[in-house]
């Protein structure tokens, strides 16, 4: 094991004891899940941004996140840091027989194939629905995409995409008439059935995008992305104007959306 491996499982071994840190002493699997959760965001964030030295700070914050939970387990004698790395390259070993068997090598669609039909096998009889092993706590849009993606691999999809298309044509049909006349005004009570046909809506654009080999989540990070640098364009051009953006008409921010879009 390399010396900072093993620096920072001391730290975190020293954290932990009696005279350690209150805070970290007092942390579980339960309240420490979050920040896991979290830090593997800001890795993505800093990816995304392009941002290398940043990737090198959050991988690190990452990493601690691993040794925390892999301390938390070794105190409740379940395993250990080494039997987690250990997990991993039995995993990876398993999942590329073409790398590491007797196997030739594939393309990457060929592998893509290959890596979920073993993941299948390792869930084997213990899979009572080929769902099974969806994490619960994935990201809503990332889950209905996998969700989808397991359900087409028993034959359950739609041949192709026009008719994904369709499906999502025919879910804001139905949004729209749950949702009452063309002025918003929804029957009373419809709540509850607007929330569902919402739900199915996104579900539907979720199928779609993966019939069309789009990465849903990803799509629509960058969605919010150009969203989020369009508004704060139209607000830099209203004060550039002498404006104040929120006192400003429906009809004047859309000029200024559309002259954004044009300077883009």
């Amino acid at each position: 094991m390399s010396t900072k491996i093993s620096e920072l499982l001391a730290i975190m071994s020293r954290l932990r004891s009696v005279d350690g840190c209150p805070w970290d002493r007092q942390q579980t699997f339960a309240s420490i899940a979050p920040y896991t959760v979290e830090e593997a965001y800001e890795v993505a964030d800093a990816i995304e941004r392009g941002d290398l030295a940043d990737l090198k700070s959050e991988l690190g914050d990452l990493l601690f996140q691993v040794v925390f939970h892999a301390q938390m387990a070794s105190e409740a004698d379940e395993f250990d840091f080494e039997a987690v790395a250990g997990a991993i390259c039995d995993k990876l070993t398993r999942r590329h027989p073409h790398v590491f068997g007797a196997g030739g090598p594939l393309s990457v669609a060929e592998q893509s194939s290959a890596w979920e039909n073993i993941k299948a096998e390792e869930r084997g009889a213990a899979a009572v629905s080929a769902l099974h092993g969806v994490p619960n706590a994935l990201p809503a849009l990332l889950r209905a995409y996998k969700l989808s993606k397991r359900a087409a691999r028993v034959g359950f999809d739609f041949e192709h995409a026009g008719q994904c298309a369709d499906k999502v044509d025919e879910e804001l049909a139905e949004v729209r008439a749950a949702a009452g006349d063309a002025n918003g005004a929804a029957p009373a009570g419809a709540a509850s059935q607007i929330f569902e046909e919402i739900g199915d809506l996104l579900f539907a654009a979720a199928n779609l995008a993966r019939k069309l080999d789009v990465d849903a989540e990803a799509a629509l990070r960058a969605a919010n992305a150009k969203f989020e640098r369009r508004f704060r364009g139209m607000e830099s051009l209203a004060a550039q104007r002498g404006q104040v953006f929120a006192e400003m008409d429906l009809t004047a921010q859309e000029s200024l959306w559309q002259a954004v879009k044009r300077g883009e």
